[in-house]
């Protein structure tokens, strides 16, 4: 459930709040009719990402077991290099992002151009929702994962960060997002680890990697078998109580350098005024 929920929560809020600065700049420039269009963008993103969503889960089942665990690992693969984009690309332009959207939108009404609304509302869904939809296809793969409260943990989080954007859309609300960003990828750096683990998993079961099979450890204190704290500790972060050499390796060659990325202090660019005030005063002649 916590996966799931972390997941929707943020991928919902970076596309609420894309959305919603594009609609709180078409209110303050007076153009409210313009938002039938971007809604119409966003629906028909929606409708395609539950389309993908339900397509690959259909012919996962339909698959003999090889290919089967063949599509889990792509799709895990997938799922891992999507997530970690969408990080370090949030870490790098969150801060000029409102602007960025302000002029894009500016520039769609100067030219007269709704079409441009469409695409933009569209694609920036349609990207946090092809990343969801991929991210909990993989998680739905593990057989550790219960599907019900994977998709009650979906549904919780898509509608917190409905309510949040809403929120900070209309003032209400005011969120430290470059704190919530950092802690929430910090979540996710740990989950994609999990994923990656059990993609080179499955890997293996495919026929597709037979290197570094022999066990790493006993973790059967920490992971026993059968229990509910067991189906937690590999649902959530992958582990399971006879990880192989391959699988250790690949998650400290992904987490540690993805943690100490993402929770690295990033440096404050310093003002205009701050940094003319230190430029040495002219000279009189």
């Amino acid at each position: 459930m916590l996966p799931s929920f972390v997941i929707c929560l943020r991928e919902g809020l970076e596309a609420a709040l894309i959305v919603g600065i594009i609609a709180a700049f078409l209110g303050s420039q007076g153009r409210s009719e313009a938002l039938r269009q971007v809604w119409i963008g966003v629906g028909a993103a929606v409708v395609l990402c539950l389309a993908v969503g339900i397509g690959l889960t259909v012919l996962s089942r339909d698959l003999p077991q090889k290919q089967q665990e063949g599509l889990e690992t792509v799709i895990g693969l997938l799922a891992v290099g999507l997530v970690t984009y969408m990080i370090l690309w949030m870490r790098a332009h969150a801060r000029g992002l409102k602007k960025h959207l302000e002029g894009a939108t500016a520039g769609a009404l100067a030219t007269g151009s709704m079409r441009a609304l469409v695409v933009m509302a569209f694609l920036a869904v349609l990207r946090e929702g092809f990343e969801t939809a991929v991210f909990l296809l993989g998680l739905f793969n593990e057989s550790t994962i219960s599907t019900g409260p994977a998709i009650a943990g979906g549904l919780l989080g898509l509608g917190l960060a409905g309510g949040l954007g809403y929120g900070i859309y209309k003032g209400g609300i005011h969120l430290d997002l470059a704190r919530f960003f950092r802690v929430t990828g910090a979540v996710l750096v740990v989950v994609a680890g999990g994923l990656l683990m059990t993609a080179f998993r499955t890997a293996h079961e495919a026929g597709w990697i037979n290197f570094g099979q022999t066990q790493a450890f006993d973790l059967t204190w920490l992971v026993h078998p059968g229990t509910t704290w067991s189906a937690m500790v590999t649902g959530i972060l992958g582990i399971t109580a006879h990880p192989t050499v391959i699988e250790v390796t690949v998650w400290v060659l992904y987490v540690v350098p993805m943690l100490i990325v993402v929770l690295w202090p990033q440096r404050r660019r310093p003002t205009r005024t701050a940094a003319t005030a230190t430029e040495p005063a002219p000279v009189a002649a």
